[in-house]
């Protein structure tokens, strides 16, 4: 939910940032998604940053749960590390599928059927 949520934010305040820029180059004839682009991309990295944080320390800095009751019901290590290995990569892979289709369709929101920018809608859903 972390994910989803800071995507959201980066995606709705860029897109309030950068509206003179947007409706610039849509002016010049870019379809909404090349007009986007970098915020949409600038809103997926913000949104993955702390789950891909979360992993640099696992083992080092902290030992997850489950790797711990693991080691203490007498698994091998090694297999304990495997399994918490296995379980943060499950977990990277769902926020980050999560996060890319939000933020691929959440852009949609902001234009017409006539690939027009219409910020006002979405701020004044806020």
């Amino acid at each position: 939910m972390t994910g989803v949520a800071l995507g959201v934010q980066r995606l709705v305040e860029g897109m309030h940032d950068q509206k003179a820029h947007i409706e610039s180059v849509l002016m010049l004839g870019a379809t909404p998604k090349a007009a986007t682009k970098k915020i949409v991309n600038q809103s997926f990295d913000a949104a993955i940053l702390p789950t891909i944080n979360s992993m640099v320390g696992m083992g080092i800095v902290f030992l997850p749960g489950m790797m711990t009751g693991q080691i203490l019901a007498g698994l091998s290590p090694v297999t304990a590390i495997q399994y918490q290995i296995a379980i943060m990569l499950g977990i990277v892979g769902c926020v980050s599928i999560t996060v890319i289709m939000f933020v691929q369709l959440g852009y949609k929101a902001f234009f017409t059927d006539r690939a027009q920018f219409h910020l006002e809608k979405i701020v004044k859903a806020r």
